[in-house]
């Protein structure tokens, strides 16, 4: 049998941090749908990549190496830590933004969480690599509708007795945004 048709023996422990998991991403869309973003920042360690590649059409066989920017090389969508996120949370609270006045209708629906990675152990978590994917639904004064699809790697780091997303790197399922901007939240 092939690796990937495989089951890991996967005991309560792992089902119950996987369920915690699902619960905290959860949540933290609807802190985001609910515009609740600095308590969205408070799930953000300090350390913080939050990191969006720039897809591009490549030649079959060349999508591994070049396919999507890297990080820290040329451009990305986005390629920000805990400051920059917050510096944008503060200026769209100004009520004051150019893309954000009056502000975005959005929904963000997560789904297909899995456990990556979990260190040390599902019984001792103190970080983990989640995946999954996402769906953005973006709504704008009367007639801007945006619906962002793709998918996910996080890296959660346990902080007492919850989770601050210590890594985000997204993928979207597009490499042409006909989006006006990116000013939401993934």
């Amino acid at each position: 049998m092939s690796d990937v048709l495989d089951k890991p023996v996967r005991g309560l422990a792992w089902f119950a941090l996987k369920q915690e998991i699902e619960d905290f991403l959860y949540m933290e869309a609807d802190l985001l749908d609910q515009r609740l973003f600095r308590e969205w920042l408070d799930l953000l360690a300090e350390d913080l990549v939050y990191f969006m590649p720039i897809r591009r059409n490549v030649k079959f066989g060349q999508h591994a190496e070049k396919e999507n920017t890297r990080q820290g090389e040329g451009i990305s969508w986005f390629d920000e830590d805990k400051w920059t996120l917050g510096k944008r949370v503060e200026q769209i609270l100004t009520g004051v933004h150019y893309a954000e006045e009056p502000l975005s209708r959005v929904t963000h629906m997560v789904s297909n969480v899995r456990l990556l990675d979990v260190t040390p152990s599902a019984e001792n978590p103190a970080e983990i690599t989640v995946g999954c994917r996402f769906l953005v639904y973006q709504n704008r004064v009367e007639y801007e509708t945006n619906t962002f699809v793709g998918r996910r790697i996080d890296t959660l780091r346990r902080q007492g007795d919850s989770w601050l997303i210590a890594r985000r790197e997204m993928i979207l399922e597009q490499n042409v945004l006909m989006a006006k901007n990116l000013s939401i939240l993934f």
